[in-house]
């Protein structure tokens, strides 16, 4: 079998569990067009159509469900006996998801896990980034994002020209503090807002990196309906929430 069409596959697997174009290119790190393409140009080779598309959901036809229920195994016991090779290495090392709340990840499961990870690294060193291509080469504490369930790119931007970067690293959180207090005890580069590492900068316990790259964050922003008519309890959130620019004294 050709490598084309064994990538295909794994991208119509995606798409096929998912159900969803969105999250299928948040887990595999590409863009939804590329994913389309994809799919269309395997639709195209075999002759036949794989998935039902419309505006709010991706499930797969008969034929679809056939190759899914095909090829799908074929791929876990794969990945499975890749997984397995790892015990013929001299350290440990694979990949371990933890369910936690914040206060159990923080007060129980993170002092623990960082003297582990002490023991068991499996990374290498690299000096300080100088440019956003470095980051590719260090070892860069992860964010997943709740909604689409892929990988936080990290968004940089110097003189107009913006660049969105995958980093890899050992460690994926879904909160910003618990990455916060990766990056304070030393395993690997974070990408946090300015206002909840500025005390640690100040300390020292922390140190800016790319700092020509980090452009101003905008803030965040409330969308809703606009021809939906609003409760007056939620017309009382809104002016809540609304910015005010500090009065000059």
């Amino acid at each position: 079998m050709q490598r084309g069409n064994l990538n295909d596959l794994l991208v119509f697997r995606a798409v096929a569990t998912e159900r969803s174009f969105t999250r299928a290119a948040a887990k595999l790190g590409v863009s939804q067009s590329a994913l389309s393409h994809t799919i269309r140009g395997l639709e195209e080779r075999l002759g036949l159509r794989l998935l039902t598309r419309t505006t709010r959901s991706v499930a797969p036809t008969e034929a679809g469900e056939r190759l899914l229920h095909t090829v799908g195994p074929r791929f876990e016991e794969i990945e499975a006996e890749l997984e397995a090779l790892s015990e013929l290495r001299e350290k440990p090392a694979g990949t371990i998801r933890i369910t936690a709340t914040d206060y159990a990840a923080d007060t129980i499961l993170w002092p623990k896990l960082a003297k582990l990870l002490r023991q068991y690294p499996d990374i290498k060193e690299h000096p300080e980034p100088r440019r956003p291509q470095e980051l590719l080469r260090h070892n860069c504490i992860n964010l997943r994002l709740p909604t689409r369930g892929g990988l936080y790119a990290w968004e940089l931007e110097k003189d107009g020209r913006e660049l969105k970067v995958h980093v890899e690293g050992q460690l994926v959180f879904n909160g910003t503090f618990q990455m916060l207090n990766a990056a304070v005890d030393g395993f690997g580069l974070a990408y946090v807002p300015e206002d909840v590492a500025r005390p640690h900068l100040a300390k020292g316990r922390l140190r800016r990196v790319l700092d020509d790259w980090c452009p101003p964050y905008s803030g965040y922003h409330l969308y809703y309906p606009s021809r939906r008519q609003s409760t007056p309890a939620f017309a009382l959130l809104v002016e809540a929430l609304r910015y005010r620019a500090p009065r000059s004294a």
